[in-house]
Order: C-alpha cells, then sequence, then structure tokens
C-alpha cells in the first residue's frame, strides 16, 4: 500500500539497508523493483544508504533541471518566475518539467536509525527532500527492554520538514486511508509544495509480527513492468497530489479516495526594489546552488560575478577569476558599495568579509520559507526570488539587447580577473608540474585544473569539501567553460561523499551523461564503505580522483598552521592531531571493494586516465605533497594582490 502510493507520487528511487523489522517494506519494494514501479538499491550500511539516496535526490534534481533549461522551458514554477536556487525551491511535479523529486531510504529499527542522521542533516541544509523511512517496535514494545529498540520518534528533531509516527496496521477501518494521507502529507513537505522549502521528512512505521508474507511470492500480473520506458524518457508517468496547480492523485493505493492539491503559501518573487546604494558598483555574489539566474542577473546588469564551483552560475564575461584573492587587493575591494547574494556562499573568508562590511548594502535572494543566508548578520533586503523586472538591466532595457561597453567598475573588476587568472595559470601550468607532482608546488592547484579541463560536455563533477573545492574555485574557467558541479555544502563535511557520488552518477546515467568526484584523501577513506556494491545491485559509472597528502592540508591554510610553523613543538602537535597522517594504502583498499585503482605520477597521465573509458567505479589516485601548503598558500594570494595592483587599478575607476 504505502510503497505503491509512493511510487505513484513521484518516487523513483528507494535505498533500502535490510533489517528484520523493516521487512515488510523490503518485501515490498522488491516486488516493486521487480514490477518496474522504482528502482531499488541495496547497501549494508545505513550512513552509506543515506547519503547514497542523497546523491540520487540531487543528481536527479540537477538532470531534469537543466534539461528543462535546454529544451527552452521556465526552469521552476507553473507562472514562470524565476527564483533563486530553482533547483531546490520549485514545486513537486513528476515528469516533463518538473525538477524535485524525493527519494527514499528505508532503514531498519536501533542504531540503523541514528546512522541516517548525518545525511539527514545534510538534506536538511541543503534542501534536497529525502524521505527517512523507519521500522519501529510497535507501541506495546516501547521502553521494555526490548531487544533493537529505543526511542526513535523525534531523533531527527529539527532537521525535518515533517514527521509522524505511524501505528502498526490493526485492520481497523480507514487504516488504509490514513495511510496514503500522511504519505501525501510527507511527499509534499519533503518537496516543499507549500513553503517552496523541500528537505528531508520522517516516517517512523511500527510493525507487529509476523513480518513476512503469508504465502509463496509470485509475480503480480497486474503490474506490468515499465522501469525501461522511465529511464528512456527520464519521467514519471501519473499526477501527483502534492503539486500545485496539478491533478488530483490517481494513485493506485488511494482508489477513489479524493487527495488535497497542495498550494503554495509563500510568494515566489518580488517586485524588483530600489537597492541601496550606488548600483553601478554592485556584485553578485553566488554560493551553492545559486543557479544560472545569478549570472543572468550580473550580466544584465553590467556587474561583476563571485561565483563559487557549485553555484550553477560559473562562468561569462563578468565572472571574475580568482575573486577570494582579488578581494585582499583592498583598495579595489573598497569600491563595492552593493552586494546581491543567490544561494549560499560558505567557502572563503574574504567573502564573508565583504558581506559583514557595514558600508555594503547587502541584498539576499533566498527561496521559500527556509531561513535565509546571513552568518555576518548584515543584510539589508531579503527577497523569495527574481522576478523578470530583476533582469531588465543595461544590456536589455537601455540598449535594445546589445551589451554595451562595460562601466569603469565592472572593467576593474573584469582586468583583476584576468591578472589573477594570469598568476594562478602560470603555477599551473604544464610546465610548472613537469617534474611530478610529488614534489611540484602547487600540486594540488594543477590537479584540480587538469579534472575540470578534461571533463567533457554533459559530464558532472561532485567535489569534496576542504581543499578540492576550494582549489576548484580558484581554477575553474581558466580552461574554458566550467563544467556542471555538485558539493554537499549544506555543512560542508567529509562525510559519505563516495556515496554521494555514486548516487549523482546513478541518476546522470540515465541521461547519458558521465560523472566523476574530485575527493581528497580523508574524505575519501571517511566513506570507503561506499565502494561497496552487490553484484545484483544497479552498478554506477563514476571516476574517483583521491588527491592524496596523507592528511589534512586544510588546516594549515587556517591559524593551525601558523601555530604549527612557530615552533618545533606546535608542528609535532598539529602533525598529530590535524594534519593526522594515515599512511593508507589505497590500492588495496580498492582492491578489497574490488575496485580498479589506479596511481598516477603526474598531469599527463592523469589527463590519459581521465579520457580513457571506464567501467563501473574507478579510483585514480594522486600524490601530492602537503608539507608547503601554508607558504603556498600565502604566496599565492600575494602574487594575486601584486598582479592586480601591477595593471594600475584603482579605488576611483
Amino acid at each position: 500500500m504505502l510503497v505503491r502510493d509512493l511510487a505513484a507520487r513521484g518516487v523513483r528511487d528507494v535505498v533500502l539497508a535490510p533489517g528484520s523489522r523493516s521487512a515488510p517494506l523490503a518485501y515490498a519494494l522488491a516486488e516493486a523493483d521487480a514490477a518496474g514501479e522504482l528502482t531499488l538499491h541495496v547497501r549494508v550500511d545505513e550512513r552509506t544508504a543515506g547519503f547514497l539516496a542523497l546523491g540520487l535526490a540531487r543528481g536527479s534534481e540537477l538532470v531534469r533541471l537543466e534539461n528543462t533549461i535546454s529544451h527552452g522551458q521556465r526552469a521552476v514554477g507553473t507562472d514562470g518566475v524565476l527564483e533563486a536556487a530553482p533547483a531546490r525551491g520549485t514545486d513537486a511535479v513528476p515528469g516533463p518539467g518538473g525538477t524535485v523529486v524525493p527519494v527514499a531510504v528505508v532503514t531498519t529499527s536501533g542504531t540503523a536509525v541514528a546512522n541516517l542522521h548525518p545525511a539527514v542533516l545534510e538534506a536538511h541544509h541543503t534542501g534536497v527532500p529525502l524521505l527517512v523511512l523507519t521500522a519501529d517496535r510497535p507501541h506495546e514494545l516501547r521502553g521494555t527492554g526490548a531487544s533493537q529498540t529505543t526511542d526513535q520518534v523525534g531523533i531527527f528533531a529539527g532537521a525535518l520538514r515533517f514527521a509522524a509516527d505511524v501505528p502498526a496496521p490493526d485492520g481497523r477501518a480507514g487504516e488504509h486511508r490514513d495511510l496514503v494521507a500522511v504519505a501525501a502529507r510527507a511527499v509534499a513537505a519533503a518537496v516543499g509544495a507549500r513553503t517552496g522549502h523541500p528537505g528531508p521528512v520522517h516516517l517512523n512505521i511500527s510493525f507487529r509480527e509476523p513480518l513476512q508474507p503469508s504465502s509463496p511470492l509470485v509475480p503480480d500480473a497486474g503490474r506490468s513492468p515499465r522501469a525501461a520506458d522511465r529511464a528512456s524518457a527520464g519521467t514519471h508517468q501519473g499526477g501527483t497530489s502534492a503539486a500545485p496547480g496539478g491533478e488530483r492523485a490517481a494513485s493506485p493505493a488511494s482508489g477513489a479516495w479524493s487527495q488535497p492539491v497542495v498550494g503554495r503559501a509563500v510568494p515566489r518573487y518580488t517586485d524588483a526594489p530600489a537597492l541601496p546604494g550606488d548600483p553601478p558598483r554592485t556584485v553578485v555574489v553566488a554560493g551553492d546552488g545559486a543557479g544560472p539566474q545569478a549570472r543572468r542577473l550580473a550580466e544584465a546588469h553590467g556587474w561583476p560575478l563571485f561565483a563559487e564551483p557549485s553555484s550553477g552560475a560559473c562562468g561569462g564575461p563578468n565572472a571574475v577569476a580568482g575573486y577570494r584573492l582579488v578581494l585582499g587587493a583592498h583598495e579595489l575591494a573598497a569600491t563595492i558599495e552593493q552586494v546581491v547574494v543567490l544561494g549560499r556562499p560558505t567557502l572563503s573568508r574574504p567573502v564573508q568579509r565583504l558581506l559583514g562590511r557595514e558600508d555594503v548594502a547587502v541584498t539576499v535572494v533566498t527561496p521559500g520559507g527556509g531561513p535565509w543566508p546571513d552568518p555576518a548578520r548584515n543584510a539589508a533586503l531579503v527577497v523569495p526570488g527574481l522576478a523578470p523586472s530583476w533582469f531588465e538591466g543595461p544590456a536589455t532595457a537601455e540598449t535594445g539587447g546589445v551589451t554595451p561597453d562595460p562601466p569603469g567598475f565592472l572593467a576593474a573588476w573584469r582586468e583583476a580577473g584576468r591578472a589573477a587568472a594570469g598568476v594562478l595559470g602560470s603555477v599551473t601550468a604544464d610546465e610548472a608540474v613537469a617534474a611530478g607532482l610529488l614534489s611540484a608546488p602547487y600540486a594540488a592547484l594543477a590537479v584540480a585544473r587538469a579534472v575540470a579541463a578534461t571533463l567533457g560536455e554533459g559530464d558532472l563533477l561532485v567535489v569534496g569539501s576542504s581543499n578540492p573545492v576550494r582549489d576548484l574555485d580558484l581554477v575553474l574557467g581558466l580552461d574554458g567553460a566550467a563544467p556542471t558541479i555538485l558539493a554537499n555544502r549544506g555543512l560542508a563535511g567529509i562525510d559519505g561523499m563516495v556515496s554521494t557520488a555514486t548516487g549523482v552518477a546513478l541518476a546522470a546515467a540515465r541521461d547519458g551523461r558521465r560523472t566523476r568526484a574530485l575527493l581528497g584523501d580523508l574524505t575519501f577513506l571517511h566513506d570507503a564503505g561506499g565502494l561497496l556494491c552487490g553484484p545484483d545491485e544497479p552498478h554506477a559509472n563514476l571516476q574517483v580522483i583521491v588527491v592524496n597528502d596523507d592528511g589534512g592540508s586544510i588546516f594549515a591554510t587556517l591559524e593551525h598552521g601558523a601555530l604549527a610553523a612557530a615552533s618545533p613543538a606546535g608542528a609535532a602537535a598539529f602533525e598529530r592531531v590535524f594534519g593526522t597522517p594515515h599512511g593508507a594504502n589505497l590500492g588495496q583498499l580498492c582492491a578489497g571493494y574490488g575496485v580498479d585503482h589506479q596511481l598516477v605520477l603526474d598531469v599527463p597521465s592523469l589527463r590519459h586516465a581521465l579520457q580513457a573509458p571506464s567501467h563501473g567505479i574507478q579510483v585514480i589516485e594522486v600524490h601530492v605533497p602537503r608539507a608547503a601548503r601554508l607558504a603556498e598558500s600565502r604566496d599565492l594570494a600575494a602574487r594575486v594582490v601584486a598582479a592586480v595592483r601591477a595593471v594600475g587599478i584603482s579605488s576611483d575607476r
């Protein structure tokens, strides 16, 4: 009943971690998978299962959004309005034009539930629709010391859009209808149908024994396989009662029961306000999930664009290369009077300092009814979305669609970006690392550049936290258009990145797209269990590039690195509690999982490995040095500022 109803509401993928108490759901999912109503993925580790579901949701969401845009349709909303972070602030409309589709994850009771918490938190902070279905003992066994029983109600408190404790079925009249109703409410909350604020929901479902079917399993002749049709079309068939303005549900589970059409309770956008400050001296900051409208906004008004890798807004004539280092040229940074923020910027302290300046007017564009990103507590204006009038800038309204010569402010930032790109390009050029990556300065930057430059059109890149995403931030655009990039920036942790990338790869493959992941060694080791996939499971085509510096080099670029450089005692303490060298043999680890592993020592070998055909999961390991990371970071920042100042940019431009 529940599984059929969720499939009818657009749930395409379900991840299951096996267990006895969840057996009724497991049998139903296996049956639905065999009938082609959904795709089942089984994992033995609940933490891995949670992040696999997260990756499936994010990959499906991105592919649907980009396909919508590529076919010339409106990216979001039934009224044609562009919103901030469109992939995460839309209505759930399974089928053509829909972008938000929930993915479910199912576990048994006990510690299995707690292991989902990291993925639930990431989904909460990133706005990913995740249906968490956890099995539980019936109410009469709770609090009695029964095996594998704990208090699961409220375990994810503070990180959910909706939660319900579903009692064990007892055959009472109306319980099927009640179950369908709670499923409808859960899906509507997960996709943000009413609030515009998607995220995780939790159904804690009780089961009494017996937990197995009462008769042998046989195929259901009334449920015809259609998985292949859905995969080729890239859509779901049927409507959803959670879709505002859509059809009433025609679920096989709900029958003739009337289900509500859920309308949106928050406005989609605001009319373009009179922005404070001097509009020409405005920059656009595109954080994680900002979407392509951030770039459109910057180009419409002739504003410089500071775009993080996972913003979805990288590239274009107004994008400033190495923007976080360019902000170190204080005389140029001082010319900024206003910032428009889309998405959630998390990568750099220079950007956060800019957003916290008392002399800068900050406008935050954030969709739906969720919290807005403003850690500096300095926002002057918060709006839910971008109306068409926001894009009527100099390039469209005043010049008949012809882009004018850039004003002095934009020209200065473009010139600064070119100066920064010159420095970044020189330190990562082939000749700069020709002696091999293990001894070359800026080796990790060179790896990030090679990976970004090698990706083909339509390829996806999942990037890990810490240094990889920051390295990528500096080199994007040096070799042409930026690839499509995803990152778990909700809590910016290293949890579950192999599993997230696997989920993205599974979703992207349905659209014929290839996926790679760029991870640090600690991030990879943290989720090495994500490499495990049973022989009967859908297998991903994924290349994982591991930048191995034998530890946590991100800490060297923070205050801890400066303390380490001050004394031998500080260096020893740093190495043990922050550097955390591990000495792990990644090749042997991969062999244990039956995963292909390749060690490359230079950039040409890396490019060759990336361009070669791959099947299944392949790990490409690259060794880079760690000892000089702090010195290199400081030197690079100084060189970029010097290059910016050398071109004669001043505050009066």
